[in-house]
């Protein structure tokens, strides 16, 4: 994928974001970071206090189940969307003209349903992969890639 000097390329998951500057060429990106931030997001397991719910129907002798609600992606959800924001607020302040996004697909989703137009009009490319924990060398070399 070629980026542009000077794109925007967000790297994202559920806890973790990066936002980073091509300060190379098309061919070569030289990622540049601007900002990290993270979020602590237990597992859910640690976040849920009680078994899912049932419900007993009087009529028959039906039973129902509730599932049990995952706040663990909740919290990754809301995280995604908190993103999304910060890309529009970005977009409004002209800070980029380009933008490539590279998250996981889950996360990738959260962030489509949440772009503003004026993200969606920037964006050039996406990249459904999970590079948060992989150096910058790492996600120059995803980029360089990807098609």
């Amino acid at each position: 994928m070629q980026v542009p000097h000077q794109a925007f390329v967000v790297v994202a998951d559920g806890r973790k974001m990066l936002f980073l500057r091509n300060d190379g060429d098309e061919e070569y990106p030289n990622l540049q970071v601007e900002r990290v931030r993270e979020q602590d997001n237990p597992p859910d397991r640690v976040q849920s206090t009680d078994a899912p719910g049932s419900t007993f129907s009087s009529v028959g002798n039906g039973r129902s189940s509730y599932e049990e609600t995952d706040f663990h992606q909740l919290e990754e959800d809301r995280f995604a969307a908190q993103t999304a924001e910060l890309l529009k607020k970005r977009a409004f302040n002209n800070d980029f003209e380009a933008l490539v996004v590279i998250a996981p697909p889950q996360t990738l989703g959260e962030l489509r349903k949440n772009y503003h137009k004026e993200v969606e009009s920037r964006l050039i490319g996406e990249l459904d992969k999970d590079l948060t924990g992989h150096s910058i060398a790492d996600i120059e070399k995803a980029l360089m890639r990807a098609d």
